[in-house]
């Protein structure tokens, strides 16, 4: 492992992409920093952390403070983060598998087809900015009322008004298109995919916070203001080194299907079939599901958030309270409703039928045609199911935590499992395979020397 990052920095050209990186995301954090005009951000995170509006959470605000590396909690310049154009990205991959002529643009078109997809994608995260920047303004604005109630001395905006809402929205809209500018150029220039680190590194940075939350509740100096056990803190850990390594299982885990070749006859040779297989992931649609489910089951609460009186919304709010045994069993099957619907918008068992008997390829066992379109469906079905357990499963966890464990914060149950969790693992083996494949290209050992890391298999 030592020895492979040492090489590193050995190869020119691998050792500019990894410092153009570096450089970026250290950009990115910078950004997390500066606030917003008009708003005081010292006031705004003592307000979330005594409301917990950004703490225990579970609401689409913590949602988005966790994306955002806790720059949402401060109201600066990118507290929007990223999500807005994973957002965009989403609805038009949905829009491209009903929409025929999104369809034919993306498959026909070519090159220029995905130029003009990547082009809306970033109408619609300009227009997706606007609106929740606007509606943010608004919310930061009303929690004057709330520092008055708590005493405090100053206000979170000493000037509101619709040219403070305006001003916020354009700004956080600048902040979220300059992420999306430095993440397309580290996926470019850089090593990795440039979203997903930004993502990663703005989880990573809450980091600091579980490890306070952790020494404080552990209270070593002092016994009689101790929450939190020390032998709870060692099952903590042996339940994160568990979760990591069924991240790692199902992220990489995989059905083989095995594929046949006919036998082939060009001019006077003849080439005997060849057996191949087809892989099919176990965790198809990554960590989207839970995005979805969240942001489809906080958008209520939050709204009860933002208008407050409307008795409708307050009603549902309390409904939809985290933590509840309502809110987590509609939260699994929502997770669950969400696997199967994007792998049913991406997965075309019937196309790839059709594509495999084109190249003279079929499945032992099964014929060619419909057959082997409903055994890949049937398949796929299973593999679904069983990584969509395993999301929901993970999902839940950090709530689960905090509900049954004295102590553990929901700051230091994120990183015990989770979304967060489950995205950094996931990043993290994706970079590392970029990097190794660099090193193997140029007959360097990968960090590991046994192992499906390494790429050769």
């Amino acid at each position: 492992m030592l020895r492979a990052l040492t090489n590193i920095f050995r190869i020119h050209d691998l050792r500019r992409k990894v410092m153009i990186t570096l450089l970026l995301l250290g950009a990115c954090r910078i950004g997390a920093h500066i606030p917003t005009p008009g708003v005081n951000g010292d006031v705004l995170e003592e307000l979330f952390r005594t409301t917990q509006a950004g703490g225990v959470g579970g609401n689409l605000l913590t949602f988005i403070n966790m994306f955002s590396g806790g720059a949402f909690l401060r109201a600066t310049i990118v507290a929007l983060g990223i999500m807005p154009y994973i957002s965009a990205s989403i609805i038009l991959q949905l829009l491209t598998a009903v929409v025929p002529a999104l369809e034919r643009l993306a498959k026909e078109e070519g090159e220029e087809g995905r130029r003009k997809i990547t082009q809306y994608t970033r109408y619609g995260t300009v227009l997706l900015c606007l609106f929740q920047g606007y509606f943010m303004a608004g919310y930061i604005e009303g929690m004057n009322r709330m520092a008055v109630s708590a005493g405090l001395s100053s206000l979170v905006v000493e000037h509101g008004g619709l040219g403070f809402r305006v001003l916020t929205a354009m700004t956080m809209t600048v902040g979220t298109m300059f992420l999306m500018w430095v993440g397309e150029q580290i996926t470019e220039r850089g090593i990795g995919n440039g979203i997903s680190l930004i993502i990663t590194v703005g989880i990573i940075s809450r980091f600091p916070v579980a490890v306070s939350d952790t020494w404080r509740n552990l209270s070593l100096i002092d016994p009689h203001a101790r929450t939190l056990q020390p032998y709870v803190l060692l099952i903590l850990l042996a339940l994160f080194v568990f979760v990591v390594m069924g991240i790692i299982m199902v992220t990489r885990g995989q059905r083989r299907v095995p594929v046949q070749y006919a036998k082939r006859i060009v001019g006077r040779r003849i080439y005997s079939g060849q057996s191949s297989y087809l892989p099919l992931r176990v965790n198809y649609a990554g960590v989207i599901p839970i995005i979805f489910a969240s942001s489809l089951l906080m958008f209520p609460a939050t709204l009860g958030q933002f208008f407050r009186g409307v008795a409708a919304l307050e009603g549902l709010r309390n409904l939809l309270t985290p933590g509840t045994w309502f809110y987590t069993g509609a939260y699994v099957l929502l997770i669950i409703f969400f696997c199967y619907f994007w792998t049913a918008t991406q997965f075309d068992p019937v196309k790839m039928s059709n594509d495999m008997k084109k190249n003279g390829a079929f499945i032992p066992g099964k014929r060619p045609g419909k057959p082997t379109a409903e055994f890949l469906d049937r398949t796929m079905n299973r593999l679904v199911l069983s990584g969509a357990i395993f999301l929901a499963g993970i999902a839940v966890l950090p709530t689960l935590l905090t509900n049954t464990i004295g102590g553990v914060t929901y700051s230091m149950a994120q990183f015990f499992g989770g979304t967060g969790l489950l995205i950094i693992v996931g990043v993290m083996l994706d970079t590392m395979g970029s990097v190794e494949s660099h090193l193997l290209m140029r007959h360097y050992d990968g960090f590991m020397k046994k192992g499906r890391l390494r790429g050769r298999y």
